[in-house]
């Protein structure tokens, strides 16, 4: 049995019990390749620095591993059988081409820390990534709120027609309603943006460790100093990222819900594109709504990854443990599918029609009363005069709405507030930054 293992000794595992122990790390571990390699040039230029590496030793490993993430980047990078995990594999590699000098990139760290920058790297890159997914979405959501501001439609409470409502309310109220999912977001960035490197097992390092060197090769924001809470945080980082992610999809699979519900022909109020739904095997005349259908039980699904996270590390003492290894399963691939349902919901937003004659329908005359109420109210009758009166006109078939429709005060029908919604959203981007990660990525590969 191969045992190209960071730990190993002399005792050997049954193939059974590595398979066990290792699980889909292998799989898993692949998301992180590029990653960890990031994390150990940080690292080594970090020994240069402090004698652990001649001058020399460091220009060749990094040259080595700038290979390596190279082929991280073409996602041609591959864990060999036999080899635990990507950190045994990209020391593997760098020994194969180095020789002793492959193995030195260890020093003053565990495979504890390794793992956790290695999460925290990924983890931003994706916490961008949404970022950015997350605000063309919410781009689009404002554009169609401006553009259908005048065309009404009927509001709903215990889905019986309620008060008069508008497009321009119902593309809008999901756009602010992403503003508060970013606000989620940047709070799961800035628990992030923290360098675990050099916490090492959970109790610090007797090297002479430059903590502040790799918080800055890496653009972290600052570092998580108490090393023992570095370790802790494995779990809670993810946790906590998953319910900015749990956030986001709940706004999503609400307005998957409601797509799908005003399409259908009882509704009829909006048309979705036509190569976002499919045929029926049976019958001729459907068109059904799949792409959001997918997307509101994916978004569904995503919703439970805060428990799922919190029940595998829940009760745990201080330390770590290999329960955590379980989270990459349910967590890494998560940012792939929230990703792209919010690809799929801004197609969609972007090119769906909305009907502009829905409230000829007489059904939907009585949801002005309440206009009608305040009118009367307006000119002099007591409110519950006016509401009763209104009530018994409905009864006995008297009741003639009137539709033209005078909102005014913040957020109604008549004024969106769009503008400040933007601006809030702009705030709250402005928290992210973005560009110090990236610079900071960008010079250490130049080196």
């Amino acid at each position: 049995m191969n045992s190209n293992k960071l730990w190993t000794k002399n005792v050997q595992m049954t193939e059974e019990i590595e398979k066990f122990t290792v699980g889909r790390d292998r799989e898993m571990d692949l998301y992180l390749a590029k990653y960890d390699v990031l994390g150990s040039m940080a690292h080594i230029t970090m020994l240069e620095s402090i004698n652990l590496l001649t001058s020399d030793e460091l220009q060749a490993l990094l040259k080595e591993l700038k290979d390596i993430y190279a082929t991280a980047e073409r996602g041609e990078f591959v864990i060999e059988e036999g080899v635990e995990d990507v950190h045994s594999q990209v020391e593997l590699m760098l020994t194969r081409r180095l020789g002793d000098i492959g193995k030195k990139i260890h020093s003053g760290r565990s495979r504890n820390d390794q793992v956790l920058v290695d999460l925290k790297l990924f983890i931003r890159q994706q916490i961008k990534d949404l970022a950015v997914l997350v605000r063309q979405l919410f781009d689009a959501l404002i554009k169609q709120s401006e553009r259908y501001k005048n065309v009404l439609m009927p509001g709903y409470t215990h889905l019986q027609v309620a008060m008069p409502s508008s497009f321009g309310l119902w593309f809008g109220a999901y756009a602010e309603s992403l503003v508060d999912d970013m606000q989620y977001l940047l709070a799961a960035w800035k628990i992030t943006n923290r360098n675990p490197l050099g916490s090492a097992a959970g109790y610090g390092s007797s090297f002479p460790l430059n903590r502040q060197m790799t918080t800055d090769l890496l653009g972290f924001d600052s570092m998580d100093y108490n090393v023992v809470y570095a370790q802790m945080g494995r779990g809670k980082t993810e946790r906590n990222v998953a319910f900015s992610m749990a956030s986001i999809a709940g706004t999503l699979a609400k307005l998957a819900f409601d797509a799908c519900m005003f399409n259908s022909q009882n509704f009829s109020f909006v048309k979705l594109p036509a190569n976002c739904t499919t045929g029926s095997s049976i019958m001729p005349h459907k068109k059904n709504p799949d792409v959001f259908e997918l997307t509101r039980a994916k978004c569904n699904k995503l919703q439970s990854l805060p428990v799922t996270v919190t029940m595998i590390m829940n009760n745990l003492p201080v330390g770590y443990f290999r329960d955590l290894q379980i989270i990459k399963e349910v967590f890494l691939p998560a940012f792939d599918d929230l990703k792209d349902c919010l690809q799929m919901a801004t197609y969609i937003i972007n090119k769906m029609e909305v009907k502009d004659n829905i409230l000829d329908n007489p059904i939907y005359d009585p949801m002005f009363s309440v206009e009608e109420v305040n009118q009367l109210a307006a000119n002099g009758m007591p409110f519950r005069d006016a509401y009763k009166k209104v009530g018994l006109d409905i009864e006995a078939g008297l009741f003639t709405p009137n539709k033209n429709i005078h909102h005014t005060h913040e957020g109604s029908i008549g004024n969106l507030c769009n503008d400040r919604i933007q601006a809030l959203m702009d705030d709250v981007e402005s928290g992210f930054n973005f560009s110090r990660m990236e610079n900071a990525v960008a010079q250490l590969l130049k080196q």
